[in-house]
């Protein structure tokens, strides 16, 4: 075996397993212990693993300040490069029963990190009022890190892009992301912009939120920083991506996930009409009602305008979707058959993370083979548990919710 097909079959092995002692990976290749270390100590040098004592583990963790584009990699040309590619991915079982074991689906995020600040107030303040909060915490939020934490809880294995600023905030995304669930993580920098921000106000009487957004530097993704996660996304089953980030380095993220032939699932919220053009691009879209009534024209009120405003939205391009009702579940059209999927009653506690939870849930069951049905299904029963807990950020177990759909 030539040595650099040595060191990529131990980073394989990594990968999959996180750590390996010197002894093993020795036994494993038949070469000696001085070999392995040698291997080790070259990928540790290019920040591919950390040596510890007797062996190695894998480093998934990115922070970069700096642009990637000594690379050379014109964004156009590379997406040239891979649609003259002849490549096929496997292609998953769909339809497979839900069960209690985790879930072997990969799962690509492309989001916003936010820091969230958030009051709580017995209800929402008047045109210049002032009220007295009952309480406040400062948080991790966004939608991408808060649907990239709901997928990885669900049992996703993920891998999670966004950027922050050079500031306090990005310290803390980065404790926050590597602490977490997430299977891995890339954080790019931004030399202009801070870290994304949100003040939400969270009323006691139902839970219901509002919230403002800055988004900093989530609006400052370059086309250099999405063809650097070319790998991750070749090795995921589904692309998950919302509307925080720039619009331009969100629809190349979706032309080069078709390129690859990943699934790509985008949830448009917050609302624009940068959506419209590229709805070409996606397999499932996911838009509560507000959004899918801004997106098609019809006041979406109930299941019967909800089946006319999907069929609009499938006719604008969408391949399949899924308008999430709140407590009347949710409506999934395929251009052919409607399917209400109920949902599960729940005692809200805070709701500001509801539409995170479904998608980032719904991704992790449709990326491990579960049909749409079943993956929305599964994903109503993951958000009715998400809340009925304080905090966006806060996400329910994969077997808390097979515990739920069982009580059904």
């Amino acid at each position: 075996m030539f040595l650099e097909e040595r060191r990529s079959r131990i980073l394989d092995y990594l990968d999959k397993y996180d750590r390996a002692s010197v002894e093993y990976l020795a036994s494993l290749f038949t070469v000696t212990r001085e070999t392995i270390r040698s291997d080790l100590n070259a990928l540790a040098k290019q920040q591919l693993i950390q040596r510890c004592h007797g062996g190695a583990v894998i480093i998934r963790r990115s922070l970069q300040s700096k642009l990637i584009t000594e690379t050379g990699k014109d964004f156009e040309v590379l997406l040239k490069k891979l649609q003259h590619q002849t490549r096929h991915k496997n292609q998953r079982k769909k339809g497979l029963p839900m069960s209690n074991h985790a879930m072997k689906g990969k799962v690509c995020i492309l989001g916003s990190f936010n820091v969230d600040i958030v009051a709580k107030v017995d209800r929402f303040p008047k045109g210049g009022e002032s009220l007295l909060a009952k309480g406040s915490t400062l948080g991790p939020g966004g939608k991408g890190a808060n649907q990239a934490m709901a997928a990885s809880r669900a049992g996703a294995k993920v891998h999670f892009v966004s950027k922050v600023g050079k500031d306090q905030f990005s310290h803390f995304a980065y404790e926050h992301l590597s602490t977490s669930e997430i299977h891995s993580f890339r954080l790019y920098q931004s030399e202009t912009e801070p870290t994304g921000n949100a003040i939400i106000y969270v009323s006691q009487q139902n839970g219901e939120n509002m919230i403002a957004i800055y988004s900093g530097a989530n609006q400052t993704i370059t086309d250099e920083e999405i063809a650097d996660i070319t790998p991750e996304l070749e090795d995921a089953d589904v692309l998950l991506l919302q509307m925080e980030n720039n619009f331009p380095a969100t629809l190349s993220a979706m032309r080069l996930a078709r390129a690859l032939e990943t699934q790509i699932i985008l949830n448009p919220a917050p609302y624009s009409d940068d959506v419209l053009s590229c709805l070409n691009y996606v397999d499932i879209i996911t838009p509560n009602e507000t959004e899918a009534s801004l997106l098609s024209g019809i006041e979406v009120s109930d299941l019967d305008s909800a089946k006319a405003a999907a069929s609009k939205i499938h006719a604008l391009g969408a391949a399949r979707v899924i308008i999430t009702m709140g407590s009347r579940g949710a409506l999934l059209f395929d251009g052919q058959q409607y399917q209400h999927i109920p949902a599960f009653p729940a005692v809200s506690v805070d709701t500001t993370g509801a539409g995170d939870a479904f998608n980032g849930a719904f991704a992790a069951a449709f990326a491990d083979g579960q049909s749409v049905a079943q993956a929305a299904a599964y994903a109503n029963a993951f958000a009715s548990l998400a809340v009925e807990r304080e905090g966006a950020s806060n996400m329910p177990t994969h077997s808390q919710v097979m515990t739920r759909l069982a009580q059904r």
